[in-house]
């Protein structure tokens, strides 16, 4: 079964290899520096010497220590080995033949490197976790896998990935149910009916108000630009455009309006009275500059298509009337 919101695949990526890793990855995880080689000169025998090098790089890239040396992609070994001047990187499979040898390297490292456990950085994560959902309003996965290069970066070892996911999934829907509560808390009582008045369908219609005055124009033409003026106007009046919403990321507001020009009304009467009318107000706030952009653009088009274009062709035919009157003129000159 899927991990919350990951793919039995995503799940079985995490903490672990993918495949071989590319060229610049090897260069950037898995090059041994001075320092990397003191520490690894210090083991007597070829076999610990690589397998302690793989515990450090493998620790660096994918944020965990190895259980199984084997686990380690051959063009890895390889690399290292070269840098280490091992003729035989199968020797690396002696090194996972004591376990002690194993244990020993892995606490060697996690006090020579200062790797910390997670548990001791989870409170400075979620607040981490809980700025960038705040912020950027992205989507679980996006947010993991955010989380999983944080704790990479800052030496923190990773958890398991039911830990990781369960926090990103609680730390962003408490992101997203304050960005909610937030927006609720901006809007008067009137202004809370205003906004569900939209979600209803006027007698004798098929559609929401809402429904309608999310359709911009449709046609070039001077109704469809009487019709643009009136929907600027309209939208205009139901007041939202005076709510202060500066306080709100940019982006949450516009992934909140993308969700009510794009959702069905059936849909949001069944959210919470937070969370709807939330989705409303920043609705309405889109459409307020929206509705008067539409207009603009079309009579920007009317003035090209329409106007100038008539002025262009009575210009022509104008034009056309000069003609004869211009090869009597050259006829003349021509006899001179």
């Amino acid at each position: 079964m899927p991990v919350e919101f990951l793919t039995d695949e995503q799940a079985a990526a995490y903490a672990a290899y993918r495949g071989a890793p590319s060229r610049t990855e090897l260069e950037r995880f898995f090059f041994l520096d001075d320092a990397d080689r003191e520490l690894i000169e210090s083991k007597r025998r070829a076999h610990n010497r690589l397998g302690f090098a793989a515990q450090l790089t493998t620790a660096r890239y994918i944020g965990v220590f190895l259980d199984d040396p084997a686990d380690v992609p051959p063009e890895v070994v390889d690399y290292l080995a070269e840098q280490l001047g091992i003729g035989n990187p199968s020797v690396l499979k002696v090194y996972g033949e004591r376990e002690n040898t194993r244990l020993e390297h892995v606490r060697e490292l996690r006090r020579v490197l200062e790797y910390r456990e997670f548990a001791e950085a989870e409170a400075e994560l979620r607040e981490w976790v809980d700025a960038r959902a705040w912020t950027t309003g992205e989507g679980p996965k996006a947010l993991f896998d955010a989380a999983a290069g944080w704790l990479r970066e800052r030496r923190v070892l990773l958890p398991g990935v039911t830990t990781l996911t369960r926090l990103v999934a609680s730390v962003r829907e408490a992101a997203n149910q304050r960005l909610w509560d937030t927006l609720y808390g901006m809007l008067g009582v009137g202004q809370r009916a205003v906004l569900d008045s939209l979600l209803t369908v006027p007698p004798g219609e098929r559609v929401s108000e809402l429904d309608r005055l999310r359709r911009g124009p449709v046609r070039v033409s001077g109704p469809q630009m009487k019709r643009a003026l009136e929907r600027a106007e309209e939208i205009a009046a139901l007041g939202m455009g005076a709510v202060d919403v500066s306080g709100i990321p940019p982006r949450r507001l516009a992934e909140l309006s993308r969700y009510g020009v794009d959702g069905k009304a059936s849909l949001l009467r069944r959210h919470s009275d937070a969370r709807r009318l939330a989705t409303l107000l920043a609705t309405t706030v889109y459409l307020t500059s929206r509705a008067v952009d539409d207009a603009l653009d079309l009579l920007e088009v009317l003035i090209a298509t329409k106007l100038l274009a008539k002025a262009e062709r009575e210009s022509a035919k104008e034009k056309l009337k000069t003609l004869p009157r211009v090869e009597r003129a050259s006829a003349k000159l021509g006899c001179r």
